[in-house]
């Protein structure tokens, strides 16, 4: 595990919308919670399911290289990525981000903010539409 200096050091040099080729490493639960990726640095990276199809067998696999974006970082010293591969988006994504994440056009390219404790009810309004979570979350 990296000290909060190395973890700061990664931090500072992290812009959003930056690509890193990947390998997913890990699906615990497909249509679960996600999928954990190494993208070559100290720290994990991880893709929501709320990003991924609802269809768990549309998630990509196990070894499955691919290029993903830098969607968040923040107090989990984890890398929260976005697939750049359409392939491997929820089909609303384009709603979806209008929904959630409007600013995600101006904040491509911006460097990641110093993390913040996020609470559940943050985390329900930025990645939960209003009529409740995903099929694949319930």
């Amino acid at each position: 595990m990296e000290t909060d200096a190395e973890w700061d050091r990664i931090r500072e040099g992290l812009r959003f919308g930056q690509v890193f080729e990947g390998t997913v490493v890990r699906v615990p639960q497909p249509g679960g919670i996600g999928i954990f990726v190494d993208i070559g640095l100290s720290v994990g990276g991880f893709v929501d399911a709320l990003l991924l199809p609802d269809e768990s067998e549309d998630w990509p696999t196990e070894g499955t290289v691919a290029e993903f974006e830098i969607w968040w970082a923040d107090s989990r010293r984890q890398i929260r990525l976005k697939p750049s591969d359409p392939r491997y988006l929820r089909k609303d994504f384009t709603a979806f981000l209008a929904r959630h994440r409007p600013d995600w056009p101006s904040d491509l390219g911006r460097p990641v903010p110093d993390p913040v404790p996020v609470t559940a009810a943050e985390l329900r309004t930025l990645f939960c539409p209003p009529d409740g979570p995903p099929a694949n979350t319930r």
